[in-house]
């Protein structure tokens, strides 16, 4: 088996869930354990370089991706939900929706190209697909709104962000996304998915490594779930936080894996 590391910087940790329970609900073959590793060599010679994708969280859905000399942005907030941004830089911010959690890209600075809408981009090295879906309703009455996943290709190695979904992938979005390596993916509830319903997405996109997001925390005053149910839904058991975690291609787990992050704060 391969194992999956962060950068000689980090020992990477993986959550180890009870892998019979997640494959009988949802009849997928996932082989979730993985013992804890570190790897001295990695990357994919991509254009004569070792393509690696550096990830880090500041709370909510707001993540920064970096990956030679293109940085992407997830998700930007403001300080109304309680948490509060480090300053940061980039070539490229991903809006999903626009709410106060989710849209505040005038605080990241470096003049970015800011997307907010689906459709298929390039900027710099990494190739951009933007999907609609839908979020909400959050009460009885409400309208479903707008939700816009991204998918980030850098090279042969994918990422995607589902911002504020709250329901299953149809089948044709599912099939309009490459294979997906790392998802990010709400955990939380609230406008969004929670426990249960994301266990059934990654059961949807079967992805290589997992990161939650948009769960309660210490910083934050949005009403949401704690991580500890999403563990729990996974068969997982809790565990210290990462502080970053590097992906590289040529290390990707053969099977599925939970990675949880330390939530960054300025």
């Amino acid at each position: 088996m391969r194992y999956l590391s962060t950068s000689i910087h980090y020992i990477f940790l993986i959550v180890q869930p009870q892998i019979g329970a997640f494959r009988n609900r949802f009849g997928h073959g996932y082989n979730m354990r993985c013992p804890v590793s570190v790897v001295h060599n990695s990357g994919l010679a991509t254009e004569g370089r070792l393509l690696k994708v550096d990830i880090d969280w500041f709370g909510q859905s707001c993540f920064r991706l970096k990956e030679g000399n293109i940085t992407v942005v997830t998700d930007p907030y403001d300080k109304s939900i309680g948490y509060t941004l480090p300053k940061l830089r980039a070539d490229l911010v991903t809006i999903s929706h626009d709410a106060p959690g989710h849209a505040h890209a005038a605080a990241i600075k470096g003049d970015p190209k800011v997307l907010t809408r689906p459709g298929e981009y390039e900027v710099k090295s990494v190739f951009v697909t933007g999907i609609q879906t839908w979020r909400g309703p959050t009460a009885k009455g409400e309208a479903k709104q707008e939700n816009t996943v991204f998918v980030f290709e850098f090279g042969d190695l994918t990422a995607c962000h589902l911002g504020d979904l709250s329901r299953l992938l149809t089948q044709a979005q599912v099939e309009s996304m490459p294979d997906i390596h790392v998802l990010l993916v709400p955990v939380g509830g609230g406008s969004a998915l929670d426990a249960d319903k994301a266990a059934e997405v990654i059961a949807q996109l079967e992805p290589r490594i997992v990161i939650p997001m948009h769960y309660h925390t210490q910083y934050t005053t949005l009403k949401l779930d704690p991580i500890a149910k999403f563990l729990k839904e996974m068969g997982a058991a809790e565990h210290e936080p990462q502080d970053s975690v590097r992906v590289t291609r040529s290390q990707l787990p053969e099977e599925t894996q939970v990675v949880v992050l330390e939530c960054k704060q300025g």
